[in-house]
């Protein structure tokens, strides 16, 4: 046990950390989870399509290169439960399937089976409120005339972290996909998990706070026992937790491993910012003649049986929403009396790994460039699917009255990043074990989408938060404290 005053120290409070803080913190040990952001204003400003959309008042606005030296701002959220705050409250579970590898498609197995995370992915969906939505009158009459006993395509219910009452209150039902919710109506870090713990006497949340490099134990640079701040304080614990992402946990770890020299001698090093994961992405507008009413419109995944890679869901937007997303060229008035008539869906298709995708800080002198190095051609499997999937979506809509216009999501939009800490059984080609523990380090572990071997075919948000809970759970049991323990894994 630490003679600090914390057993862990947990960097993020996105899904992975706050799922990880809520069963360490529950199993008896004490925890400081540092943030770098602060908490979200609840006055209106979340839901604000001018402030969200149109100024993006609320995204991190750090400036990155990509792999050719082009500007890119990432579309990141610092704040309180990290992009949780802001996602669709999709939270689907990976299949069987996807804990295995497919090397015919680039896709890496899990040192783990569907079997050792689905008790967290139940017990994540319990506390986040996952239920399933019936679909509304529009979007069950699109899928009827898609779907049939003859049709290649699927529909299955979305399960979702939405509120009962949010129908009740229109704005908030209209805008929660890219929102952040002020009634507290969507399943998320901060409200599921980390205000449960606000009153315990084990937990306490540092905001504000810039976690900039990991501190070593004296005599020995492989056990890691706290992190350094911008600011120069320093906090020490039993262990520490990295759950900043997948864009930042692997630069804090890089740091560590070039300054101390073990870049060079630790196998996993060469691995760390690599197998980055985006998935491919598609933003649809189907536009009709039928004026759509629906206000929740995100309840059912399509699926198509001859890409099993790939999936389509109805966006959570609004008439007002998805107007944005028609071309800008398409006057004002035009583009809100088409949106008013159309349905969004978000086409994503798994992206596989490649070690050429990959995140990297290069230093020269004071100066910090942050490189994101993603090119989806290095995934031929995938880009083909990809571009398969989205015509045959395009053609099917067109057959049910509905013209389809697609927009790729550029390198901008990270947010289902994963795999750049992969999990893994051999340091020579994974960083962490299937425990979360960094590969050749003690005392340090990652909690975040950085460990994502695969990214599937849906949003691997549930996946986080069940991968979050295990690691929680599995430390806590290393480093139980009994005299303080509230509750125990059952």
């Amino acid at each position: 046990m630490s003679a600090t005053p914390y057993d862990a120290i947990i960097v993020g409070s996105g899904a992975g950390g706050a799922a990880t803080a809520y069963r360490m913190v529950r199993g008896g040990l004490r925890v400081l989870q540092i943030e770098k952001g602060t908490h979200l204003p609840v006055d209106g400003s979340t839901l604000d399509v001018e402030r969200v959309v149109h100024r993006g008042e609320f995204l991190a606005r750090e400036p990155w290169v990509d792999g050719r030296g082009g500007a890119l701002e990432p579309e990141e959220h610092i704040n309180v439960g990290g992009k949780t705050k802001w996602y669709g409250a999709a939270l689907l579970r990976f299949s069987a399937a996807d804990f295995s590898a497919e090397p015919a498609y680039g896709c890496r197995g899990w040192p783990l089976t569907y079997d050792d995370l689905a008790p967290y992915y139940a017990e994540a969906e319990s506390l986040l409120g996952v239920r399933s939505l019936a679909a509304e009158p529009g979007l069950a009459r699109i899928l009827g005339r898609l779907t049939g006993p003859r049709s290649p395509w699927q529909s299955a219910s979305m399960p979702m972290a939405l509120a009962p009452e949010i129908e009740r209150f229109p704005r908030e039902a209209a805008h929660f996909d890219g929102f952040a919710s002020v009634q507290d109506l969507k399943g998320e870090a901060d409200r599921s998990l980390i205000r449960l713990l606000a009153d315990d006497a084990g937990y306490t949340l540092l905001t504000g706070a810039d976690v900039v490099g990991l501190c070593a134990a004296p005599g020995t640079v492989k056990r890691i026992t706290g992190v350094r701040l911008a600011d120069g304080r320093e906090f020490h614990a039993g262990c520490v937790v990295l759950a900043a992402g997948a864009l930042h946990s692997p630069r804090l770890l890089a740091r560590h491993l070039d300054a101390t020299g073990l870049a060079n001698t630790l196998p996993m090093a060469n691995n760390v910012g690599r197998n980055l994961k985006l998935h491919l992405l598609t933003a649809l507008v189907a536009i009709g003649a039928r004026y759509q009413r629906d206000l929740i419109r995100k309840t059912r995944l399509l699926t198509h049986r001859d890409y099993p890679h790939s999936s389509a869901q109805p966006l959570g937007f609004d008439g007002e929403l998805i107007a944005t997303l028609i071309p800008a060229f398409v006057p004002g008035l035009m583009r809100r009396a088409l949106g008013a008539r159309a349905y969004g869906f978000f086409v994503q298709t798994e992206d596989g790994s490649d070690p050429r995708n990959r995140i990297l800080e290069r230093r020269t002198g004071t100066r910090v460039e942050r490189v994101l190095d993603y090119d989806a051609r290095r995934l031929d499997s995938a880009a083909r699917e990809h571009r398969r999937f989205t015509r045959a979506l395009q053609r099917s809509l067109l057959a049910a009255g509905l013209l389809g216009l697609g927009k790729r999501v550029g390198l901008a939009g990270t947010a289902h990043a994963c795999g750049t800490l992969v999990c893994g059984a051999d340091p020579r080609d994974s960083v962490v074990d299937a425990d979360g523990c960094v590969h050749g380090l003690s005392g340090l572990y990652v909690a975040d989408g950085s460990v994502l071997p695969r990214s599937s075919r849906v949003n691997p948000a549930l996946s986080i938060y069940a991968w979050g809970l295990r690691i929680g759970a599995r430390v806590a049991g290393q480093l139980h404290r009994p005299q303080h323990a509230t509750e125990a894994l059952s």
